[in-house]
C-alpha cells in the first residue's frame, strides 16, 4: 500500500502565492528533486496529502497484477 506508517516531518507556512516548501529531512528521505511530479490529495477539508506520481502508477500496477491473478 503507500504508507505503512507515518513520519512526521516538521511544519510548514502556506507563502503569499501559494506555495509550500517540503521539509528538507522528508525531501531527502523521499528522494524528492527538482522537477518531481507530485499530486495534490485531500479527503473533505481535514487532510491535504502529497503523493509521488511515479509511485502512484508503480502501486496501481501492483493491485492490477494481483488482480488478475
Amino acid at each position: 500500500m503507500f504508507y505503512k506508517k507515518i513520519d512526521f516531518w516538521g511544519t510548514t507556512s502556506l507563502g503569499e502565492r501559494g506555495q509550500i516548501v517540503i521539509p528538507a529531512g522528508a525531501r531527502k528521505a523521499l528522494n524528492l528533486k527538482r522537477g518531481d511530479k507530485l499530486a495534490v490529495i485531500s479527503k473533505g477539508n481535514k487532510f491535504l496529502g502529497i503523493l509521488k506520481v511515479d509511485e502512484i502508477s508503480k502501486e496501481l500496477k501492483n493491485l492490477l497484477s494481483k488482480l488478475e491473478k
